[in-house]
């Protein structure tokens, strides 16, 4: 299965998808921070890489099963200027929906922020719609594959095959959200053992702890990976 990764950041998401799905490899990476590109050429030295979401497209990134990213949440979050879909930064998710139009990949994942979420999954879901993508949001957190912090999460499930999707919401939801814990895998978090801070002189320090701040817990998208994995093989 071939992953398309926009808004990459360091990989987190294509990283837990990887894991879940045998045989999964990511082909493409759109990603606009240059120390960010530098993590993932180093982790994904065969995948192409773009730097601008506005200049890639079907003539440029290549036919892929899986589109996923997360948009920019900076006009979503409650600490941002709550301008939404139509703010500069989380507007993006129209060049997202452009690009998932064009390469009409099998399978597209749209994470995001939770905690405001009504403010940009009744939308994205709509748009997905008009684009001819049946849609199932999946509400998962970094506690819920053991790791002592919450980071809660939405992710968008979509695929053209509504029947499909109607298992998945039948199956593992209640009022739209998803209950995770058959899909939870070992626990991979030790305990904590204090605060751990990087060290003042350790290279790129800030640019290491912001991209780790913005970053998918690849645990959780690993979760997503076997929701995919279980539907493929699904007896319909």
């Amino acid at each position: 299965m071939k992953i398309g990764s926009l808004f990459s950041g360091i990989g987190g998401l294509e990283l837990g998808l990887e894991r879940a799905i045998p045989g999964a490899y990511t082909v493409w990476q759109v990603e606009q921070d240059q120390y960010a590109r530098a993590v993932l050429a180093k982790h994904w030295p065969n995948a192409r890489r773009y730097e601008d979401v506005k200049e890639a497209g079907a003539h440029n990134l290549g036919a892929v099963d899986v589109i996923c990213g997360g948009f920019p949440c900076q006009d979503l979050s409650a600490a941002g200027n709550l301008a939404g879909l139509n703010g500069d930064r989380s507007g993006l998710w129209f060049e997202f929906l452009r690009i998932a139009d064009e390469i009409r990949p099998a399978w597209i994942i749209v994470e995001n922020v939770h905690h405001t979420w009504r403010r940009w999954v009744p939308v994205v879901r709509q748009n997905l719609d008009g684009i001819g993508y049946g849609s199932v949001p999946l509400r998962l957190s970094a506690a819920d594959v053991g790791a002592w912090h919450r980071r809660r999460r939405v992710f968008i499930l979509a695929h053209t095959n509504r029947k499909l999707l109607r298992q998945l919401s039948r199956r593992w939801c209640r009022s739209d959200w998803q209950n995770t814990k058959e899909h939870v895998g070992p626990n991979r978090w030790p305990p904590p053992s204090g605060p751990r801070r990087a060290d003042d002189g350790l290279s790129r320090r800030v640019d290491r702890l912001r991209c780790l701040g913005n970053a998918v817990v690849p645990q959780v998208a690993e979760v997503v990976g076997r929701v995919i994995m279980e539907l493929e093989h699904a007896d319909l």
